[in-house]
């Protein structure tokens, strides 16, 4: 039976399609049609999205002063709210709900402005520009890292979690056995393309200046650009060090599940995914982000204790050769952390998104929705 039709709108890119692919399947499960909002840049997930439609919108964001290129996306924008007020006109959805990026804001802007009840998730602990020019038009604001209970929007906000993938909440039910004496210690490394590239020369050059008795023990997992794997992966050979290089691992879950330690940029579901399946991490957020929401992430992390944080003007081969010796000496530390990062995870989060979207989609007040959840009672 059809509960009815709740509309998805997120930025093209994995790290805004990602948590809305999750809510979709939930929604979907509970009996609700899902109709995704997005741009180009989508199609590339479209076969896998769980989507009765998938719908490409006009949208643009103001990314120069020059006039003429500002005129041409307010245009843009323009066309994208006429055409997704009469998408949302004919769909009528019970809710529609955004996830990040410029793509959401004509969808949301129709919505607001035909009285359909909406909301956005954003995922980082510092709120991006669509999502900031949108709070104050929608009924909630389910949080990722957002911290709650303060700030402009406070009463609207919901801290959530962020949904993750299954193969991830299946690598959640693995223990973590620390690595202890002469056993062989599992490092995973990755983090996008510019931590990759970043990550290509430092974590090889840091394993070099190891002991060599540390270093026999390592069996490396790293992510590589394509253009960087070869150079990374004769490194590794010269150093006689296990190692499987790639541009992307299908099996990520996995790895993490079996890794003593990993190296990684401070992404939101990066954070999210070691924080749900437990793992001892030492985070080195991206520099040039221009919310520097990545440096917040990561602090969210650390202050449970479940992970390290090192800027990345501040790592040297030297000193993640230094961290990685402490780490590897230090397996009661290790053990301590990965159970410190899984206090800090939710894995109840696309779950509890779900209740929320349905609760305004029912329109409930906010307010009563935190005290049910507060009170540990499902919306």
């Amino acid at each position: 039976m059809n509960k009815g039709t709740i509309v998805l709108a997120a930025g093209g890119t994995g790290g805004h399609l990602f948590p809305a692919e999750a809510l979709g399947h939930e929604l979907r499960n509970r009996g609700y049609a899902v109709h995704l909002v997005t741009d180009s840049r989508a199609e590339r997930f479209a076969g896998k999205f769980p989507a009765d439609e998938i719908h490409i919108v006009p949208s643009a964001t103001f990314a120069s002063k020059n006039p003429v290129a500002m005129a041409r996306t307010a245009w843009t924008l323009w066309k994208g709210l006429r055409t997704a007020r009469k998408l949302m006109a004919r769909l009528r959805p019970l809710a529609v709900v955004g996830f990040g990026g410029y793509p959401t804001v004509p969808p949301l802007l129709a919505s607001t402005g035909l009285g359909i009840p909406t909301l956005i998730h954003e995922q980082n602990a510092v709120m991006g520009r669509a999502n900031k020019a949108l709070a104050k038009r929608v009924q909630a604001i389910a949080g990722g890292f957002l911290p709650e209970g303060r700030g402009e929007h406070a009463a609207k906000i919901v801290v959530t979690g962020n949904p993750v993938r299954p193969p991830v909440l299946d690598a959640a039910k693995i223990p973590y056995v620390a690595s202890r004496g002469e056993t062989p210690f599992r490092l995973v490394v990755f983090g996008g393309s510019q931590g990759a590239q970043f990550f290509s020369s430092a974590v090889p050059t840091a394993i070099s200046l190891l002991e060599p008795a540390l270093r026999e023990r390592l069996i490396v997992t790293q992510q590589a650009r394509k253009e960087d794997k070869d150079r990374v992966t004769s490194c590794f050979a010269k150093l006689n060090a296990p190692a499987d290089i790639a541009p992307f691992f299908t099996d990520m879950a996995d790895r993490l599940a079996e890794a003593h330690l990993v190296i990684c940029r401070s992404g939101a579901s990066t954070v999210s995914e070691l924080s749900v399946i437990g793992r001892p991490s030492i985070l080195v957020p991206y520099p040039y982000a221009l919310d520097h929401d990545q440096a917040a992430n990561a602090a969210a992390l650390v202050a449970e204790g479940g992970a390290q944080v090192v800027a990345q003007s501040d790592l040297s081969p030297e000193k993640l050769s230094a961290l990685l010796t402490s780490a590897m000496n230090e397996p009661d530390r290790l053990e301590t952390m990965a159970a410190d990062a899984k206090k800090a995870g939710k894995p109840r989060a696309t779950e509890d998104l779900a209740d929320l979207v349905i609760a305004i989609a029912e329109k409930r007040p906010i307010a009563e929705y935190k005290k049910k959840t507060i009170s540990g009672v499902q919306a």
